[in-house]
């Protein structure tokens, strides 16, 4: 089978079932494992790259409001890649290419290749991804073992932290303007032994005003920036220390989000066990690998 990603989190999966021999074209922004680095890239961003957050939010808030596409599809590429299944998404259009531009390219091209569009809002229905990606590549019974593992490791971080306290804690996804965490991100914090605040289970992130947060007294701030891996994080994050509205926080720690909390992949269970690590240290060992958090205060 000759799969295309159009999607991080999906090339994730894809390469977590044993199909990394099988992926044969990704976005601009897949970056693991590794070695999907080498593969070719049907995707690039219209938008011109900054490193300022305030810039970046009124160039897509400006891009989406004329209805035009973030990500630019590359017809040609797709064309001579001849994929026999696309994988894509509807949940976010700053996120991916959504389905919609995706079979209206394929139509263009007289591709026949079925779309399949991951859509989720909350871990179980990660884990359901992961076994929708199974069904349509005939690895199904090797995702039903990946969501199983996912869950007896959930399970154990929910037995650590079982009875210690829950500190109030904000997951903070962009800085300027302040976004919360939304979808998942909620939910991995009640996973790991914190109360959510400004946050809804399985509902987007919205932005809010700094009064409102400083009303939520919020006692640890995760600085979880969308797209951001962590020495991007840690370097925007260190204007934080400086926000009346934080003052009052214990602990901003800065995390890693494209690796382990902005993806719907397999990787957010490792992201609560970070969390927990976080939030409880001692209760909970990280996952092996590079450092995924720093504290900023």
């Amino acid at each position: 089978m000759r799969i295309l990603s159009l999607l991080p989190s999906a090339t994730e999966i894809v390469c977590a079932l044993g199909l990394e021999d099988q992926l044969v074209g990704v976005t601009h922004e897949c970056d693991w494992p590794e070695a999907v680095g080498a593969k070719p890239k049907v995707t690039a961003s219209v938008l011109e790259a900054g490193t300022d957050p305030a810039e970046v939010d009124r160039r897509v808030a400006a891009t989406v409001t004329a209805g035009d596409p973030i990500y630019r599809l590359d017809r040609d590429m797709v064309r001579r890649l001849r994929p026999d299944l696309v994988i894509t998404q509807d949940l976010c259009a700053v996120c991916a290419v959504p389905s919609g531009h995706v079979h209206e390219a394929l139509d263009a091209l007289g591709c026949s290749a079925p779309v399949l569009s991951l859509d989720p809002s909350s871990l179980d229905e990660v884990l359901d991804s992961v076994v929708a990606v199974g069904r349509a590549t005939g690895t199904e019974g090797r995702a039903l073992e990946l969501v199983d593992g996912a869950r007896r490791r959930l399970d154990r971080v929910r037995e650590a932290v079982a009875g210690a306290r829950t500190p109030p804690t904000f997951a903070l996804e962009w800085s300027d303007p302040p976004f919360n965490g939304g979808h998942w991100v909620p939910e991995m914090i009640a996973l790991a032994g914190g109360e959510s605040v400004l946050g809804s289970r399985g509902a987007p992130s919205v932005r809010l005003e700094w009064d409102r947060i400083d009303d939520a007294r919020p006692e640890v701030v995760l600085f979880m920036p969308c797209g951001y891996h962590l020495p991007e994080a840690v370097a925007e994050g260190v204007a934080l220390l400086d926000r009346p509205a934080l003052a009052g926080a214990g602990r901003i720690v800065a995390l890693d989000a494209s690796a382990f909390f902005s993806r719907p992949g397999p990787r957010l269970v490792d992201g609560v066990e970070i969390l927990a690590a976080v939030l409880h240290p001692g209760r909970v060992t990280p996952p092996p690998g590079p450092p995924a958090h720093q504290a900023l205060r």
